[in-house]
């Protein structure tokens, strides 16, 4: 097919959401994905992710499954997603279960960021993916049925379709929805990811994943694929530094002042959410969001990269079943009946 004659596709984000995208639809030869990054290059940054039942099965769907192999993804030993402990005692007072059967591989599953993304880049044609590009702006263009889409380095670029999946800070839907900044939970979560080593004289703390909860603060613990080791620690009004950290835990069970002893370094990140958007539809039909550009939970369930992975695969499925393989370009209102669907 000649380029001229494909759908055009421009994704701003070139995180869970974005890189799902491009590879859901890069065997649909009348669609053209492009990913468009504001990073001047992708490296390992971030924390850990974790994916549910729904977000491992459509990485398989996906074809990327290597993310679904035990030295990338951890599951914990017990089959549970997690384990509630009380944080003086460290008894068990509650666990998470699965519903219904959940074959092995598509267990709640822990990552750190990072790998999960490489495993979808591996997917994904480079050319494709175009840093330091960082939105600024989208309009019609006039005496054409073209998006032009700004880049604050002042290039432009004509898409058919805009799809903001630039994360909770989103710049897409900022643009559409002025006031849909996100905002500050109250509380701030201390990160940070290491080497499991430093932990594992520490009974019992690398089999699964654990929630301790206390009055006012909590603490989360578990190991990631290729051996490392994450703990989250929640607390209110945060500042990230390691002997704040310890001083906040110190009366905690000691398993827990061990593992804060064993961490090198934290980070912290202030908890945020984004309200609820009374449309994903904007742009005259032909704009919309995947994943935290969509709807930004605050990391309350631990279900945003789940819901990315199936936000860009829906989205995908939408575009296939109103633009098939081989047919014509769709006009504007196919288009916005494919985003509504």
């Amino acid at each position: 097919m000649v380029e001229s004659d494909k759908l055009r596709i421009l994704v701003v984000g070139a995180g869970v959401a974005g890189l799902a995208v491009a590879i859901a639809l890069k065997k649909h030869e009348g669609v053209d994905v492009q990913i468009y990054e504001r990073a001047t290059q992708l490296q390992e940054i971030g924390a850990s992710i974790a994916l549910g039942p729904n977000g491992m099965r459509t990485l398989e769907k996906l074809g990327v499954l290597e993310a679904l192999d035990d030295e990338v993804a951890f599951r914990k030993s017990s089959g549970y997603p997690i384990i509630y402990r009380h944080w003086k005692t460290n008894e068990v007072v509650s666990v998470d279960k699965h519903h219904g059967e959940i074959e092995y591989r598509h267990r709640t599953s822990r990552f750190y960021r990072a790998h999960l993304q490489q495993a979808l880049l591996a997917h994904v044609d480079t050319a494709h993916i175009h840093l330091g590009k960082a939105f600024a702006s989208v309009c019609e263009a006039m005496n054409t049925d073209d998006l032009t889409i700004s880049f604050d380095d002042g290039s432009t670029v004509s898409a058919d379709i805009l799809l903001g999946a630039d994360g909770i800070r989103s710049a897409v839907r900022r643009s559409f929805v002025p006031h849909s900044a996100p905002k500050w939970t109250g509380w701030g979560a201390f990160r940070s990811v290491f080497d499991a080593k430093l932990v594992e004289h520490i009974d019992g703390v690398l089999d699964e994943a654990c929630h301790w909860w206390g009055p006012d603060r909590t603490f989360f613990a578990s190991r990631l694929g290729k051996d490392l080791f994450t703990i989250v620690d929640a607390s209110w009004n945060s500042e990230g530094n390691l002997q704040i950290l310890k001083d906040y835990y110190k009366d905690w069970h000691p398993a827990i002042r061990q593992m804060i002893d064993a961490s090198p370094y934290t980070k912290l990140y202030p908890n945020t959410f984004a309200s609820s958007l009374d449309t994903w539809i904007h742009g005259n039909g032909r704009v919309t969001f995947a994943g935290d550009a969509a709807h930004a939970h605050g990391g309350a369930f631990a279900a945003g990269g789940s819901l990315a992975l199936d936000d860009a695969y829906a989205f995908a499925l939408a575009i296939t079943h109103f633009c098939p393989s081989g047919s014509s370009k769709p006009s504007k209102s196919t288009i916005t009946g494919a985003l509504r669907l």
